[in-house]
């Protein structure tokens, strides 16, 4: 008898080691290094929820839309949100590596205060790593290849691959939003006072840093205004929303954009970030071809543009995106009961 329930111990041991190895299989690794704007929140939850996606750090830059300080706290608070307090958070540099452009303060102060929007304590602190070694860290010591999607500028990247240059060995791909290719830049708009109408401004804020990613020589998909402009957030949508938000996440969200409706109305308001991790989750949302690219680092109406250049490096870009899809897509994964 001793000897049968032994053998039935091991039996269910087994099975259990199958299915957790089946398990971790089956999920994507997935580092994000982010700036903690508005549309990156709704990119985190996505990912977050996504049961094939198993983010395993956080970064944050303090060169873009948050300062890497209450960025840094509002990333721990999203995760306490989404029920993943334990995800590893690094705070990134404050500067660009070269020059000293910055996003509109007013922006920059919403984005601290995480929009008005109230958010969860998370107990645990920062990583003792910055940004930077982090990004290492978590790359190099990975059992899969990781894929790396960026939401805003490039500096922990580039510095990150400066550093130890063995890392994009073991990526599968970084995703980045930013650039803009054929379509006009996004820097013209109410709160700014740049004189640039083709740059888009996670490239233009340190364009050094972009081509450093580019020059690298690691697998790169860039998402470019080209695709997010296929891709607005709509008064439909919000109406959806508005009556499908059953879990923390997805009101989280609606109460995101609940307070942008102006916004929305605008026609000017768009899925960035979402869209790039939807995209880095499942490529079938986009069209996707591979260029020739450079990115314009020399001060002057053009500083930041992302252009199409013979001689350049060899960049996969998505062109355009599937709006329909990408919000049921969207929609039903902010929405995905799971238990954690």
């Amino acid at each position: 008898m001793l000897r049968r329930i032994f053998i039935l111990f091991l039996t269910c041991l087994t099975l259990t080691c199958v299915l957790q190895m089946a398990v971790a299989s089956s999920t994507k690794p997935f580092v994000i290094d982010t700036d903690m704007s508005v549309d990156d929140l709704m990119a985190i939850l996505y990912l977050l929820q996504r049961p094939d996606v198993s983010v395993e750090a956080i970064t944050v830059t303090g060169t873009g839309v948050a300062h890497s300080g209450p960025g840094t706290r509002n990333v721990l608070s999203l995760l306490a949100l989404a029920g993943d307090p334990d995800i590893p958070v690094a705070r990134g540099r404050d500067n660009p590596l070269r020059g000293n452009r910055v996003f509109p303060e007013e922006w920059r102060v919403d984005a601290d205060k995480s929009y008005g929007v109230p958010l969860p304590s998370n107990p645990n602190p920062p990583s003792d790593q910055n940004a930077v070694e982090q990004l290492i860290s978590v790359i190099r010591n990975s059992e899969q290849k990781v894929v790396l999607l960026t939401l805003g500028p490039l500096t922990n990247v580039a510095e990150a691959l400066r550093m130890d240059p063995s890392i994009m060995n073991n990526l599968e791909m970084i995703y980045i939003i930013g650039g803009a290719l054929n379509v006009p830049g996004n820097l013209q708009v109410p709160g700014s006072d740049v004189d640039n109408a083709v740059a888009e401004w996670n490239i233009y804020v340190d364009p050094y840093a972009m081509a450093m990613v580019f020059e690298s020589g690691a697998p790169i998909t860039l998402v470019p205004l080209d695709a997010t402009n296929h891709v607005p957030i709509t008064m439909d949508f919000y109406k959806r929303l508005e009556t499908d938000h059953t879990t923390p996440e997805a009101d989280f969200v609606y109460q995101l954009l609940s307070l942008n409706q102006d916004f929305i109305e605008s026609g000017f308001y768009f899925f960035w970030d979402p869209l790039a991790a939807a995209i880095a989750s499942d490529e079938s949302l986009a069209t996707i071809g591979e260029y020739s690219l450079k990115v314009i680092e020399d001060e002057g109406p053009e500083s930041g543009r992302t252009l199409l250049a013979e001689g350049g490096s060899r960049v996969r870009v998505c062109t355009a995106a599937d709006a329909t899809r990408f919000q049921q897509v969207f929609l039903d994964a902010l929405n995905r009961e799971q238990s954690k």
